[in-house]
């Protein structure tokens, strides 16, 4: 009998500083149940979370089975989940599971860094719902973002949890299909693995936590990995750096390997060593950002000299793929002030804007007037500018974390700005630039930059990478809800004392 697979998830980073995110976040970019989960995961370009076509493919590539679309729901990343949103993905979820009858198996894609009005660890309280309905003895295999937050719960409820390694996330459909070889393995064996999980004082900025620098994050991901490798013993190894901004009692990086029954010795020696090593190297998992000045004196400099190497600049406390607004003006005034040539900058999410500059038309000059209604850190900044392109803002992304991924940033333009000739790139959805299609759907020539400024954290490094070599590469000290410097957020929910906002934080 062809094995029934229940499939559902909640992908959504709450940044409890940032606004409440809404049923119409959901909307904007994924809300998708039953079986039109099944024909996203099986088409050539959806917009539902990698993790979904990648476990499709690896199911359907090894053996026959009977998919059970539950409920897939995905939003930027944002505030708390607004009231009802929780209860009613929990109440869907469960419905349809009830009415679906004895399933073998159950896979859960989520981002792990979710948090609801009603419930703080959303993840935690997804595993308890199903196993209230499937029991205890059907596999829950799930995977999560790195920049997860995983409770006691979700490792006692779960027979197996997958993060990614990589940071920029480019793995998703890789741990979705290890995801699925893991489910046809229980279901083939009947083993269950056993899990030993360490979470430590210590919630590292996220621009220290990128896989392909060296540090000791770095390291203990590969270390993980290689021990994996090299032991059939061991089935699984995850260290997650956390997302402090969701400022709640499960935060903080974590370390868990899990082991074949008999061998969780060997799971708990690997755990503690990782663990061990990252604690007793945790001063290196700082960074020294940029500051707004500097920034733009290298701009300058780049702009002037076309020997200079081009420059990236990364608005990093504005990044919207951490709930940042997206738009901040502070380095956005200070490069247009400058005059920086060749500066390309995007993409300032300003829906008003981005309207204004459709009515104007392409080729119109117009006042320009970002943040027409101030915001938190979003500052009014009015100037002269021509609109360059206009766009519906949709299209697939060509490098790194969407690659071959429909995105839409709304109804977009390019202006110009007078004086400086600062490329503006304007969107109308709370999206961070992370690919450089993301620009080029408003014809802006990214080779030709001198000065690429992007709203992004760090997955943009897997698109823009082409452009600019890791030390031409900066992040910079603006303001914004996401900022990398933990000790400007009132946290109220975070476990203290931790590193690096505690001095006397411990760990044995």
């Amino acid at each position: 009998m062809n094995p029934r697979v229940a499939i559902l998830g909640l992908h959504l980073e709450v940044n409890a500083f940032s606004p409440p995110t809404t049923r119409l976040d959901f909307e904007q970019q994924s809300w998708v149940e039953g079986e039109a989960i099944t024909e996203a995961g099986r088409a050539k370009v959806s917009a539902v979370p990698t993790e979904i076509p990648g476990f499709y493919t690896r199911m359907d590539a090894t053996g026959a089975w009977e998919p059970v679309p539950l409920i897939v729901i995905t939003a930027p990343p944002g505030g708390i989940m607004a009231p009802g949103i929780f209860p009613e993905f929990l109440r869907i979820a469960r419905a349809r599971l009830e009415a679906a009858g004895p399933v073998d198996a159950v896979y859960v894609a989520s981002h792990g860094a979710s948090r609801a009005a009603e419930e703080a660890d959303t993840d935690g309280a997804i595993l308890a719902m199903l196993r209230e309905v499937v029991g205890p003895d059907v596999p829950i295999v799930g995977t999560l973002d790195l920049h997860c937050n995983v409770s006691d719960r979700q490792i006692a409820l779960s027979d197996l949890l997958i993060a990614y390694r990589t940071n920029p996330h480019v793995d998703m459909r890789e741990r979705a299909s290890e995801a699925a070889g893991a489910i046809r393995h229980m279901l083939a064996s009947g083993e269950r693995p056993e899990t030993h999980f360490i979470r430590l004082p210590m919630t590292p900025p996220t621009v220290t936590l990128l896989t392909a620098e060296a540090s000791p994050y770095s390291a203990a991901i590969a270390e993980g990995v290689a021990a994996r490798e090299a032991d059939p013993d061991l089935v699984g190894v995850s260290v997650t750096g956390g997302f402090a901004y969701t400022d709640i009692p499960k935060c903080g990086l974590c370390v868990w390997a899990s082991a074949r029954p008999g061998q969780g010795a060997k799971a708990k020696a690997l755990a503690e060593r990782l663990a061990g090593r990252i604690w007793q190297d945790r001063a290196a998992l700082s960074r020294t950002l940029t500051s707004i000045p500097d920034a733009v004196a290298l701009a300058v400099a780049a702009g002037a000299d076309a020997a200079v190497p081009r420059l990236v600049l990364a608005d990093v406390a504005d990044n919207p793929g951490g709930g940042g607004g997206g738009n901040t003006t502070a380095l956005l005034a200070a490069l247009h002030q400058s005059r920086a040539r060749g500066v390309v900058f995007g993409v300032l999410i300003d829906p008003v804007l981005a309207a204004a500059a459709h009515a104007a038309g392409q080729g119109a000059r117009m006042q320009a007037v970002a943040n027409a209604t101030p915001g938190p850190f979003a500052e009014t900044f009015r100037t002269g500018a021509t609109v360059r392109a206009l766009s519906d803002g949709t299209g697939v992304g060509r490098r790194g974390s969407i690659a071959g991924r429909a995105f839409s940033i709304g109804p977009a333009a390019l202006l110009e700005l007078e004086d400086s000739g600062l490329l503006l790139a304007v969107g109308s959805l709370r999206r961070q630039l992370l690919d450089p299609a993301m620009l080029e759907i408003l014809g802006v020539d990214v080779e030709a930059a001198r000065t690429i400024v992007v709203k992004s954290r760090g997955h943009f490094r897997a698109g823009f990478d082409i452009y600019a070599t890791p030390d031409r590469t900066l992040e910079v000290d603006a303001p914004g809800l996401v900022s990398p410097v933990l000790s400007r957020f009132e946290f109220r929910g975070l476990p203290r004392p931790v590193f690096p906002l505690d001095a006397d934080a411990a760990w044995g």
